[in-house]
């Protein structure tokens, strides 16, 4: 096993902040004929913010989908805390209840209130007794602002308060590693600020998160590392605020100059 304060394979990236937690390896998938990841490399540690940018059409939410197998790959491998995913079965869903997933649907149950939706995976997965389940609920509802929409169905709430009730569900199983994929795309603007302000404060709280977003503000502010994708590949992957002021490829420069210049 390489030492902690040596250099891992992928580019650009130190083992600083602790031991690799994912690792994709060489990782293929294709959509019929359509090749939408080409062997992708590389490694999150644990601790580590890493935003996924690109063009629409890059692949950048099927490598989410696929770090918890809500995607099948091709080929290659794509370990979690050292052991591979498995394809199916109770070793693929003990693995996924450690990876929490927050989508761009907020994919609440809309006939169950708040408080339940939050404390019910704690419950039927990790065995927690309803008491202690629902009390963890309430820490997580008032660290992401709507603890007092706690008895609420999800219908009564609006999207950005949806959205932090999801992110909540999702810290309730105490999970190694959180994937975000695109989670302000359905919101309206004003509400965009108050789910991006949750997800900044986990950042600094240490929780390993791999985003796919276009809120650049965000991979400023909270990422470790951005990887750009574009073509189903990884062009460039690099700090912020190296990616943000010198792109080296030109297909990021070409992508980061029609979204800054708005």
């Amino acid at each position: 096993m390489e030492p902690l304060n040596s250099t891992p394979a992928t580019s650009n990236i130190t083992a600083q902040r602790g031991q690799p937690l994912v690792v994709l390896s060489d990782v293929n998938k294709h959509f019929g004929a359509l090749h939408v990841l080409k062997d992708i490399s590389t490694t999150v540690n644990r601790g580590e913010v890493v935003v996924v940018i690109g063009p629409s059409g890059s692949g950048k939410s099927t490598l989410c989908r696929a770090v918890n197998r809500l995607e099948t790959i091709d080929s290659g491998t794509i370990s979690i805390d050292g052991t591979v995913l498995p394809e199916e079965g109770a070793d693929l869903a003990r693995l996924r209840a450690d990876v929490g997933m927050v989508f761009q649907s907020f994919n609440l149950f809309a006939h169950k209130t708040v408080l339940e939706n939050v404390s019910l995976a704690p419950i039927r997965v990790r065995k927690m007794s309803k008491k202690a389940a629902e009390s963890k609920a309430m820490e997580l509802l008032e660290r992401v602002g709507v603890a007092n929409q706690a008895s609420k169905m999800p219908a009564q709430l609006s999207g950005g308060q949806q959205q932090r009730v999801a992110i909540a569900r999702s810290l309730a199983m105490s999970p190694k590693l959180i994937l975000l994929d695109e989670p302000t795309s359905a919101l309206d603007p004003e509400m965009i600020n108050e789910v991006l302000d949750v997800m900044v404060g986990l950042a600094r709280d240490g929780m390993t998160m791999i985003v796919v977003t276009h809120e650049m503000g965000f991979a400023r502010k909270a990422a470790d590392r951005v990887l750009f994708m574009a073509d189903g590949e990884i062009v460039e992957e690099a700090k912020p605020e190296a990616f943000f002021t010198a792109p080296k490829s030109p297909r990021a420069q070409d992508f980061l100059s029609k979204i800054l210049a708005h």
